[in-house]
């Protein structure tokens, strides 16, 4: 039978389709920043706390892309910047931004942003993890040069030396098989939900 074409009709369905994927990357987006929330109250407390913070960025970016990522890690510290409980610890709020490790988490939005820029490059699983670690080191340089900027303002001067002997070297191999393990996790996922794909 003959069908009258009816540009409405095929408008609506689109705006519909770009809805339900508008709400399926929100609740995915929000998730993961749950995730993160979690992984980061797993914490041993040090100068800089050992967390799973950093398994939860790896899975998140993994899992959602360059893009929905970055959104994510983002929600996560705009959470915490306005009270919600979302860092180690059970902390929140500006001050813990504003402190001397508040580089470290900033650090996490840099990483993101960094392996959203560079998509068109990730064309394997060594080359995304390769990306990642340089992203980790980013995030390392960020804190640190936060971290020894904060405690020489506050009067607590501290070396370049004994900051990365403090905050970046005992967490370099826990990060990495943070990275492997994330790696696993989100094969496995993605292979179980297959819309989790980036």
């Amino acid at each position: 039978p003959f069908v009258p074409y009816c540009p409405n009709l095929f408008i609506g369905g689109t705006q519909e389709m770009s809805k339900k994927i508008q709400v399926r990357d929100l609740v995915q987006v929000s998730m993961m920043s749950i995730v993160i929330t979690l992984c980061s109250w797993i914490a041993v407390p040090a100068a800089v706390p050992f967390t799973m913070q950093t398994f939860g960025v790896f899975v998140c970016l993994k899992l959602l892309g360059g893009w929905r990522g970055t959104l994510s890690v983002l929600l996560y510290i705009l959470l915490g910047l306005v009270g919600i409980p979302v860092f180690s610890s059970f902390r929140s709020g500006v001050g813990v931004l504003l402190g001397p490790t508040g580089g470290y988490i900033l650090g996490f939005l840099l990483m993101a942003l960094m392996y959203h820029l560079t998509a068109r490059v990730r064309g394997s699983a060594l080359a995304e993890n390769l990306i990642l670690c340089a992203g980790l080191f980013v995030c390392y340089a960020f804190g640190t040069i936060w971290f020894v900027y904060l405690m020489g303002h506050r009067g607590s001067p501290i070396s370049w030396l004994q900051a990365l002997l403090t905050c970046v070297l005992p967490y370099i191999l826990p990060d990495l098989l943070k990275l492997f393990l994330a790696d696993r996790v989100a094969k496995k996922l993605r292979s179980a939900y297959p819309s989790l794909s980036p």
